[in-house]
């Protein structure tokens, strides 16, 4: 992984299988969206209105520049979502 997080102690719990744009990845039980995604990415999806790329903003939910898409059709904040099993998200392009 070299993203633009990284864990610095073991957390334990289930591993939990996702895709990011088609790639996948694996997240612990219990984590975020927003934190499992910028654990591979440095950024966490395309800016909607220009060239740059956004990695979340408060980590807390209250700025809405977490917003991502999920295969499903279903819009969620990365940071106030936790991940789900075979979970596919779709950040429109944001890159490692």
């Amino acid at each position: 992984m070299t993203g633009l997080f990284q864990r610095l102690a073991t957390r334990p719990g289930a591993a939990i299988p996702f895709t990011i744009d088609g790639a996948p990845a694996e997240a612990k039980a219990g984590d975020l969206l927003i934190g499992a995604i910028l654990l591979y990415r440095r950024s966490l999806r395309r800016f909607e209105f220009g060239p740059g790329e956004r990695a979340g903003f408060c980590l807390m939910g209250a700025c809405q520049d977490c917003w991502v898409g999920l295969a499903d059709g279903r819009r969620v904040r990365a940071c106030t979502t936790l991940v789900e099993p075979g979970m596919a998200v779709i950040t429109g392009g944001a890159g490692g």
